[in-house]
Order: C-alpha cells, then structure tokens, then sequence
C-alpha cells in the first residue's frame, strides 16, 4: 500500500511538472473586465408590459440590442418596432425553460470571468500590444443558431444556451442535432467558455486565410493556434483545446506514428485539393482510415505536435514569432518523425 501511495504521489508530482512548467507568473497584470448580463435582464422584463421594458433594454444595450435581434434572432432590420418587440417576447416566452436551465448553470457567472480574467493576463504578457475586449455579454439565443461570438473589440459575447452541459436533453433533439452533431455538442460545456473567446481572439490577431496552401502548410498553422491557445490557457486540459474527448486525446497519442504515417504513405502532405483537405482538418466525426474511434480534424492534431518540437528546438522563440514564421520552414526545420 505504501509503495502504491509513494508512486502514485510521484507520478502526481511529475505529470504536474510535465503540464506546468514554464508557466509565468500573471497574477500582477492588471485586468479590467466586467460581465453584462443580457440574458438576465431580457427575460426578467415584464410580459404584460413587455414594449416598454424592451425599450428600457435598448437604452441600456444601445449596441447590443440590435445585434441581438438582426444577428442573433436573425430579424429583418427593416421591420416596424412593434413587430421585433412582438418577435422578441414570443421567443422569450418559448425559451423560458432553457433560460431557466442557465440560470441553475450560470446564475453566478464570477468563476468564467475570473477564467476569462486569467486568459487575458496570459493575452497581455505574450501579446502586451493587443487591445482585448474589456467585457462580457452573456444571452441566451436558439439552440440551433449562434455560440460564441467575437463582438467587435469590445466585448466577448457568449451564447449561454450552448454551454449548458453535453447531457442537456435538448441537445439531443433532431432539431439541434442536425446543426450540431453529437461531436460538437459534447464540447458544450460552461469549462469551454474561456477557450473558444480565446480561440477568438487567436482568429482576430491572425485571421484564417483561406487559399491553396500545401495540407502541410495548412496543418502547421493549425498547429501553430492551438500551441497559442495553450500558452494562454496553460491550466486546460489539452483535450478541451482541439475539441477531443480525454480518450481520444489519449489514443492520438498512443498512436501518434500511426496517425503521422497516414499523411505520409499517402503521399497527402503537399496536396492543396480542397475537398481532400477538408477531411483532415476541421470539423468532422471522424478519421475514417484509421478507424471509427478516431477523431476528426487529425491533421491539426499532427500539426500541434509538429510545432510543439519546434518551439522545444526553439526556447526563445516568441508566440509573435512563432505566429509569423513561415510553416513549411518550421516543418522543414523539425523533421518530425514520431
């Protein structure tokens, strides 16, 4: 018993130091971030008098508000108000049980924006230039339209419907689950909040550029986000980073010479065919040449390993750097071969 005690505190002590090393000390940088919530204000306004205190709420949201109706109700901008307010009330009156449900979830929203908080004291110290939203608006919209959404340079706007447990029974309707599919619903979880505003602000210091690059090419820079998103979320499992489950993770890398070597005995790496492309990185279920378990989007996942061995070779080498060096230099330069 003593030795199974004295093993597992070692092997506690060296997956920690394995998965927290190098970390900076954040805690002096100085956040400023509030949450508005949109949501709780929306559904508390009064039904028998429900034009008034929407206008009340368009005062109080003057930016919000309208992007709420056009963006997220997806509302013609060109409807009389009395129409929009009408649609507005119907849909809070048909969605009061989901906002209720995020109300047992989310009723004390401080724990996601103190990890939204921390996210951003890592944003700063690797990317000090970086005007980062000083806010949070939290609503609760369709279950079949938007999540989260990078509002303007303002606010981090977040879809409260999405992240209210994988096992939330409405998740598994057919009308949800035609927009999103079991393997992107298991990821709706209050944990991921912090991860996709970053993911986010990743995708606004560096938009995706979509054109006829290599696969390699395309893998490496995928690679390359997910090494950031790492770096500014150094606490999150890694799983929750590329949209795994924990075994799947577990599996890639068990296997991580098998999944390399589908890339490289089908000669896929310098493709630049679209539709090729697409079944390796990105969403999908699955990666079906190496089996019904394994996850999809593989190639970013070999990607993220790739840069993971340069940035090893490469100790001093910032995250701005690393963003604006070439891919196929860093493919090149690693000579990965797991």
């Amino acid at each position: 018993m003593r030795l199974t005690i004295a093993t597992l505190l070692i092997s506690t002590v060296l997956f920690s130091c394995k998965n927290h090393k190098n970390i900076p000390d954040v805690s002096n940088i100085k956040i400023n971030i509030t949450t508005e919530r949109f949501d709780k204000d929306l559904f508390a306004l009064d039904s028998t008098n429900f034009a008034a205190g929407y206008q009340n709420l368009q005062t109080k949201y003057p930016d919000f508000a309208g992007f709420f109706s056009s963006q997220i109700l997806g509302l013609d901008p060109k409807w009389p108000a009395d129409s929009v307010t009408k649609y507005i009330g119907d849909f809070t009156h048909s969605y009061k049980a989901v906002y209720d449900t995020s109300e047992l979830v989310f009723n004390d929203f401080t724990k996601y924006e103190n990890d939204i908080r921390q996210s951003l004291q890592f944003l700063k110290y690797y990317f000090p230039n970086y005007n980062a939203p000083t806010k949070v608006i939290t609503y609760v919209g369709p279950l079949d339209g938007y999540g989260d959404i990078f509002f303007s340079n303002e606010a981090f706007v977040i879809g409260l419907q999405l992240h209210l447990g994988k096992n939330y029974s409405q998740y598994k309707t057919s009308f949800v689950n035609e927009t999103y599919p079991d393997y992107i619903s298991q990821r709706f979880e209050p944990s991921y909040i912090a991860v996709n505003c970053m993911k986010n602000v990743i995708n606004d210091m560096y938009p995706e550029k979509e054109d006829d690059r290599p696969m390699i090419d395309q893998m490496v820079d995928k690679g390359k986000r997910l090494y950031v998103l790492s770096e500014l979320l150094p606490y999150t499992e890694e799983y929750k980073l590329i949209g795994y489950t924990d075994t799947q993770l577990k599996a890639c890398y068990d296997h991580e010479a098998v999944v390399w070597n589908l890339f490289v005995q089908s000669g896929t790496l310098q493709i630049t065919d679209k539709n090729i492309i697409k079944n390796y990185i990105g969403e999908s279920p699955k990666t079906e040449e190496l089996g019904e378990d394994a996850p999809g989007n593989i190639g970013s996942f070999a990607g993220w390993q790739i840069v993971k061995k340069y940035m090893k070779n490469n100790p001093t080498k910032t995250l701005p750097q690393l963003m604006s060096t070439d891919a196929e230099a860093i493919f090149q330069e690693t000579k990965y071969k797991p």
